[in-house]
């Protein structure tokens, strides 16, 4: 098969040929290997390569970006061709446009980031017995009905860049994972829960018949869900789905959105939107974590970076076109698919933690609500205003009372920032590192 280098060096001069007067282009190369199964026997399995390649081409300040999945010759001519022929019409943009040779990436450490797993890749066979494993732990807990799915996976992409800037550069990255879904009772009153672990080395994966008992004892937990109570009660975010909080912040800090107008911070630049001690830092050169590049998507190098400091709101996440629409510069936060130009978007982030455990948090919150899920989002992007479906459990005098489920809990993200508390707990393999997180003040919809 012809290299990904190759392909980008190919889809350049099919571009430069067709009348381009710069363009980049990237090229994705993956595998995959998937196996489920179901009542102790395989129930799917799996396999599947690719390879997709893209291209931007750009004609003063007019662009347009083509895909295709046929790597040949006369497919690469004829995509450069479109490319170019649509960049004709398209509307000018003064803000496009490659990145300047002196801005680009010149060294860059792959050892360093370890994203790719050195062993050999599983065999089908091992995955399987790996799955049977996880459902026989969850199975072997009274109170669990069935397992939906326990499954095992393993993928290898590959990744190439180049430009007519001169830049080229890629990298490769492994993943393993495990996961189960365990339901417990019957009929109308089975609950659902899942344990789901991925890891770019197999090596650190924990155990099987962990990842099985932890989804067994989640669901068993679920039994017997019920409405919680209606009112303003403070709302603590389990460590398993955290994240999703501060995904928030980060979507409003991100300068496309700022550009548009369309974000609750983008008057809040320079400001608190966290309690004091409190910052989210960007690391995208973290080992073994999925989100680490050592270059962004337009051939910027990467960097550590402080997106909130002591509670206050550093810059926006920006690629090279929104920092040139905002007057700023790129925070080399570009990334890209094969079909699109450059957007801005953060790789690895991690919150301050806290210096109590969960169990302390919810002792201090007596009374209230613990999620667990999410489900749905009413977001208003402008004023911050905050809806979702959730579950979990219900805090009574400060330990957990009883599960819940089919309530909405709602607030406005402004308020929420300002008196998020975080526990001690969050997980240091994950891209986005956040502990549990207690909310105070939010409505809770249940009876």
């Amino acid at each position: 098969m012809t290299s990904l280098a190759k392909l980008t060096d190919a889809l350049l001069h099919a571009a430069t040929s067709a009348g381009a007067a710069t363009a980049d282009a990237i090229a994705i190369k993956g595998s995959s290997v998937a196996i489920d199964v179901r009542d102790r026997a395989l129930e799917h399995a799996e396999s599947a390569e690719s390879v997709e390649i893209g291209l931007r081409v750009l004609l003063g300040r007019r662009q347009a970006s083509v895909a295709s999945s046929d790597t040949s010759a006369e497919a690469i001519a004829e995509m450069a061709e479109r490319a170019v022929d649509m960049a004709r019409v398209a509307p000018e943009d003064a803000h496009v446009g490659l990145a300047d040779p002196d801005q680009l990436a010149q060294h860059w450490d792959l050892d360093a980031l370890d994203l790719v797993d050195p062993a050999d890749p599983p065999a089908p066979a091992e995955m399987e017995r790996t799955a049977l494993q996880v459902e026989a732990a969850a199975l072997s807990h009274q109170g669990i009905s069935q397992v939906d799915v326990a499954a095992a996976s393993y993928g290898r992409s590959a990744f190439h860049l180049a430009a007519s800037n001169g830049f080229s550069g890629g990298w490769e990255r492994t993943s393993h994972g495990t996961y189960c879904v365990a339901i417990s009772g019957e009929g109308l009153e089975m609950e659902r829960d899942h344990c789901s672990e991925s890891r770019v080395h197999r090596s650190d994966l924990p155990d099987a018949d962990d990842i099985g008992h932890l989804a067994a004892e989640r669901a068993i937990a679920r039994a017997g869900a019920r409405k919680p109570e209606t009112g303003a009660f403070p709302v603590l975010y389990d460590e398993r789905i955290a994240g999703s909080l501060i995904g928030h912040l980060l979507q409003a800090s991100n300068g496309a959105a700022v550009a548009r107008g369309s974000s609750w911070l983008r008057d809040r630049l320079g400001k608190k939107v966290l309690p004091d001690g409190l910052s989210i830092i960007e690391n995208p050169h973290r080992p073994r974590v999925s989100g680490s590049r050592p270059f962004d998507a337009e051939g910027l190098p990467t960097r550590t970076r402080r997106i909130v400091e002591d509670g206050v709101l550093n810059g926006w996440t920006l690629d090279l076109a929104t920092a040139r629409k905002l007057g700023m510069e790129s925070t080399a936060s570009a990334s890209r698919g094969t079909a699109s130009p450059p957007s801005p978007s953060v790789t690895n982030i991690a919150l301050s933690e806290g210096c109590v455990s969960r169990d302390d948090l919810l002792r201090d919150m007596e009374n209230g609500l613990m999620v667990t899920s999410l489900m749905g989002t009413s977001i208003n992007p402008t004023t911050g205003d905050y809806s979702r479906g959730a579950s979990g459990f219900w805090i009574e005098n400060g330990e957990i009372a009883y599960p819940v489920n089919e309530c909405t809990i709602a607030g406005n993200l402004h308020d929420m920032f300002r008196t998020i508390r975080p526990a001690n707990d969050a997980r240091r393999h994950l891209r986005r590192v956040v502990p549990s997180l207690l909310v105070e003040g939010l409505t809770v919809a249940g009876k």
